[in-house]
């Protein structure tokens, strides 16, 4: 059996990928704070991967670990557990997440700034009544690694302020982050902006306080010019500089981009049947704000956003390889524990690609040195890809 080898055979390997204290971890943060079932930390961790990894329920999860001579225990003590485990998995998901960043940030850096794509994504609960979560990404370019999570309900939407900002970081989002209390929390921290926006999201200025014609200035761009002005946000008592750069599309996504307006406003987003004419004229056109300075030119910031299409792809195949797009329990901790366990898996397994460039045990991981990697050969997670981050695009 696949699991039993890479539970029993390889263990030591997967222990080398935690971090350390983590036995420990268990008991402070009590996911295990006596062994009544279980015999040790480490027999609760395997049984929690074969949980995590394969996608079992918890009724299969108990006759598994059952049957690896794990535990004996009834799927209902079983989730129980693992709704204790919570604070555990995300110590531990955290914790091997800022180690990979920490091997391969210094290297891949590009000029003075740290570049974070960050996004977020709804994940489903089971059922039609069952409350969803929000998992809110940020992604590190060029090396694509995740460097910073976080998992909250519906309620909290998508805002800068979701994150921890450093001096030198550029952060990046789209046109769900154009907004001038994200924009003053990044700034406020030493931070920089590169957002998508519209006409209205981000209320922009001119330097004596009127409103900035957008669409005016945009209207007198020819096909493929580039433009590039001042522009300030006021938000409470504060005023931030900064460049709006726009360019025209192509006249094929033109009409992409009208119809698809069309489309929205048919579906009922607006009144229906109804379309404002500049909405269908800014849907012409891409409008970047950013607070940079012109060491970095309209053109440079334009190609710069396009490489927040990365973190799509993350998630894209968070959802498709790790399964972590719907939840398995209707419970918030039980199904916010699952979530952070999905995030440990995702982010072993990226360390797994990283030991195989010079490490080749025996069993469940092997390497191939060149340009593709096999690792893990249980039912869910057993693919070839390029060697890149797993949790960044999982294959570049």
């Amino acid at each position: 059996m696949n699991n039993e080898r890479v539970l029993q055979d390889d263990w030591s390997l997967i222990n080398s990928l935690l971090p350390n204290g983590w036995r420990e971890k268990a008991k402070e943060l009590g996911a295990l704070l006596r062994f009544r079932r279980f015999r040790s930390v480490d027999d609760l961790l395997k049984a929690l991967l074969v949980h995590l990894v394969d996608g079992c329920s918890g009724r299969e999860t108990a006759l598994r670990i059952e049957e690896l001579g794990i535990a004996s225990i009834s799927d209902v003590a079983f989730l129980k557990r693992l709704e204790k485990a919570e604070c555990w998995l995300r110590w531990m998901s955290e914790q091997v997440m800022k180690k990979a960043v920490g091997q391969g940030s210094d290297v891949l850096q590009t000029s003075h700034l740290l570049y974070r794509v960050v996004d977020a994504s709804n994940v489903k609960g089971p059922g039609k009544t069952s409350q969803s979560c929000r998992l809110h990404y940020a992604l590190e370019l060029p090396n694509l690694q995740c460097d910073e999570i976080k998992i909250t309900d519906q309620k909290t939407g998508e805002s800068f302020c979701n994150f921890t900002i450093k001096p030198g970081d550029l952060i990046m989002g789209d046109r769900g982050y154009a907004h001038a209390r994200g924009v003053a929390h990044v700034v406020k921290n030493g931070g920089h902006v590169l957002v998508r926006t519209n006409l209205k999201l981000l209320s922009l200025r001119q330097e004596d306080g009127s409103n900035f014609p957008i669409l005016s200035k945009a209207e007198l761009l020819k096909d493929n010019e580039i433009g590039d002005w001042d522009v300030w946000i006021h938000y409470e008592y504060r005023k931030i500089k900064g460049r709006l750069c726009v360019i025209r599309k192509d006249p094929a996504a033109r009409e992409r981009a009208r119809k698809k307006a069309l489309r929205l406003r048919q579906k009922g987003h607006g009144k229906k049947g109804k379309i404002r004419e500049d909405t269908l004229k800014a849907s012409e056109y891409i409008f970047i704000f950013t607070t940079l300075d012109r060491t970095f030119t309209a053109g440079q910031v334009l190609e710069i956003y396009r490489s927040r299409w990365q973190v799509e792809l993350v998630f894209k195949r968070l959802k498709s390889i790790i399964k972590i797009g719907n939840l398995h329990n209707k419970k918030p901790a039980t199904a916010r524990a699952w979530l952070h366990g999905k995030l440990l898996v995702a982010f072993m397994t990226e360390a797994l690609i990283g030991k195989a460039d010079s490490f080749s045990p025996s069993g469940g991981v092997t390497s191939r040195f060149g340009r593709q990697t096999q690792f893990m050969e249980g039912d869910q997670i057993c693919f070839q890809m390029p060697k890149a981050s797993v949790t960044g695009a999982f294959a570049a």
